[in-house]
C-alpha cells in the first residue's frame, strides 16, 4: 500500500510539473491530454487513473491550494474573542500567519507563477483574494474596532493587492528572499506603512495599538 502510494505521488508529481510548464506557454485550451503525457513521460491511461481532464487536473490543483492557504489562515480565524482590542492583534501572532501564508505561496510556487502569468487562470487569483477577505475580514473588525465595514473592505483590498505585487515581485526574484523575511516585510509594511522606508527598528515584538493614530 504505501509503496502504491508513493508511486501515485510521484505519478502525479510528474503531472504537475508537466502541465505547469506547459501551462507558461500556452493557455489551457491548447493543452491537449497526449501532450502532456509525453512531456510528463507516463501514458494516457495513468493519466485518467487521476483525472477527468485537463480541466478537472487544474481544479484539483487549485483545491489542494485553496486547503493549504485555509490552514495557513486558521490562526487568524482562531483568535480569543475576549482579548482587548489594543492587545489582541500583537505582532508575533500575525507574523506567524504571514510566515504561514508565504510559506504556503512558497510551496506552491508553480500555480503561483501559473496564475499570475500571461495564460493564468485569473479567476483563481479573485477566489483566493476573495477567500481571503471572507475569512479576515471579521477577524480585522474585532481589532480595527473604530474601523467602519466600508473602511475594513477598503483597508483588506489595499493590503490584498499589496500582497499580490509582493508575490509578483518575490517570482521575478527567485524566491531568493526566505519565507520569514516575506512575512516580516509584509507584516512591517502593512502595521507601519511608511515608517517601514524610514529605517525605523521594526521588530516582531513591537505591539501595534490599531487606536494609536486616530
Amino acid at each position: 500500500m504505501q509503496e502504491t502510494d508513493s508511486r501515485a505521488k510521484l505519478t502525479k508529481s510528474l503531472i504537475r510539473q508537466a502541465f505547469t510548464g506547459l501551462l507558461q506557454q500556452k493557455p489551457i485550451q491548447h493543452i491537449t491530454v497526449k501532450e502532456l503525457c509525453q512531456k510528463a513521460g507516463i501514458n494516457r491511461s495513468t493519466f485518467y487513473a487521476h483525472y477527468m481532464d485537463i480541466y478537472d487536473l487544474l481544479e484539483k490543483l487549485e483545491e489542494d491550494m485553496v486547503e493549504d492557504f485555509q490552514h495557513a489562515l486558521e490562526p487568524l480565524l482562531a483568535g480569543t474573542p475576549d482579548a482587548s482590542p489594543a492587545t489582541d492583534m500583537e505582532e508575533p501572532s500575525l507574523l506567524g500567519i504571514m510566515t504561514g501564508i508565504y510559506q504556503c505561496l512558497r510551496d506552491n510556487v508553480d500555480i503561483c507563477t501559473v496564475t499570475l502569468g500571461e495564460y493564468g487562470d485569473k479567476a483563481f487569483a479573485v477566489r483566493l483574494l476573495s477567500l481571503g477577505w471572507e475569512s479576515c475580514l471579521a477577524a480585522y473588525s474585532n481589532h480595527l474596532w473604530g474601523a467602519s465595514p466600508r473602511q475594513l473592505e477598503y483597508f483588506y483590498a489595499f493590503v490584498s493587492n499589496g500582497h499580490i505585487g509582493l508575490l509578483q515581485k518575490w517570482l521575478e526574484e527567485g524566491m531568493t528572499t526566505s519565507v520569514e523575511e516575506m512575512a516580516q516585510m509584509a507584516q512591517n509594511i502593512m502595521l507601519h506603512g511608511m515608517d517601514f522606508l524610514r529605517g525605523s527598528s521594526l521588530s516582531p515584538s513591537s505591539p501595534s495599538d490599531p487606536g494609536a493614530d486616530r
